[in-house]
């Protein structure tokens, strides 16, 4: 039996589905997020070309409005809905994407991570601290883990995920015969793709595949391993195959290769939350980390009344 499990975190929320014990699928979500299907008021700031448009919206931030309606001039007020959430990249993070309202009396969010995982009417289990960690027990650190290092094992191989901002590319490593190795690949890789929520543009590259037999049995592993809506190339004869998969979100190892301090800290957080009782212990940790704790308060203010004590830190050298 399958079941979503969630948690409310300090400074994100985060879901897995778990089926036979263990992560399937998963999303974080940071706290502040302009989810997909948010409808806000705006300003039209800057013309681009190819008929965008920047749009600094009335609650603060910025989105990039594509097409801009024939005929709209700089400085136009309008009402739009969000398409596609931020993609974080190191220098140069991409903005929010979105459309024209269909409807401008319609304003407010959109549906976040508990209401979207709620929809796939597959049951819900709220997460407490105080509960047993049925989230670490079913691999969540090692889930972390996996897109931070971006390496995978899958029996007999290895892959080494790479998220970049033209796709998230997929090495495949493993010893003869490479067909066999190839279908075990694609299969692992069509796995990794849902546990961490991976859109858009995706490279495989296999070992050479020789003949076309081969080729198109791991291009039909594919089909079998990978829910649709994708598109997806033949393995060409240098053994690459791709992917393009729809991208409303952020991916997990896009999430944390961005902001890794970050990422850091709120997983510590998740820890500390979930120690027993007693007097306040002082946390040595990374300077990166105690740098992005100490910028926000609110997370220190938040674990202090979650906890009860107050979040004591040590900056490591």
């Amino acid at each position: 039996m399958s079941e979503w499990l969630y948690e409310a975190g300090i400074g994100e929320a985060r879901a897995a589905l778990i089926a036979d014990g263990r992560i399937v699928q998963a999303a974080i979500e940071p706290a502040g997020t302009l989810t997909v299907g948010t409808v806000a008021p705006g300003r039209l700031v800057e013309l681009l070309p190819g008929r965008q448009g920047r749009v600094t919206l009335a609650v603060g931030g910025d989105v990039l409005l594509a097409p801009v309606p024939k005929g709209m001039t700089q400085g136009a007020a309008l009402t739009v809905i969000i398409t596609r959430e931020a993609i974080p990249e190191r220098g140069r993070p991409k903005l929010p994407k979105a459309q024209m309202a269909p409807d401008a009396g319609v304003i407010g969010p959109g549906p976040d991570l508990r209401a979207r995982i709620a929809a796939t009417g597959v049951a819900v289990r709220d997460m407490r601290a105080h509960q047993p960690d049925d989230l670490e027990a079913a691999g969540w650190s090692e889930l972390l883990d996996e897109a931070m290092t971006g390496e995978i094992g899958f029996g007999v191989g290895a892959l080494r995920m790479t998220p970049t901002p033209a796709m998230t590319l997929f090495d495949v490593d493993g010893s003869p015969p490479h067909e066999p190795l190839a279908i075990a690949a694609v299969r692992a890789v069509a796995a990794a793709i849902l546990r961490h929520g991976i859109g858009g543009s995706i490279g495989i590259d296999f070992p050479t595949l020789e003949g076309k037999g081969p080729r198109q049995a791991v291009a039909e592993a594919l089909d079998a391993a990978l829910p649709l809506p994708f598109e997806r190339t033949a393995v060409n004869g240098f053994g690459f195959l791709q992917i393009v998969r729809p991208r409303p979100r952020a991916s997990i190892p896009e999430r944390l290769a961005s902001d890794p301090a970050g990422a850091q800290a709120r997983a510590l957080l998740r820890q500390w939350e979930r120690e027993p009782p007693g007097p306040a212990t002082i946390h040595p940790v990374p300077g990166s980390v105690y740098d992005r704790l100490m910028a926000r308060p609110d997370w220190r203010d938040e674990i202090a009344r979650r906890t009860g004590r107050p979040l004591q830190l040590e900056r490591r050298p």
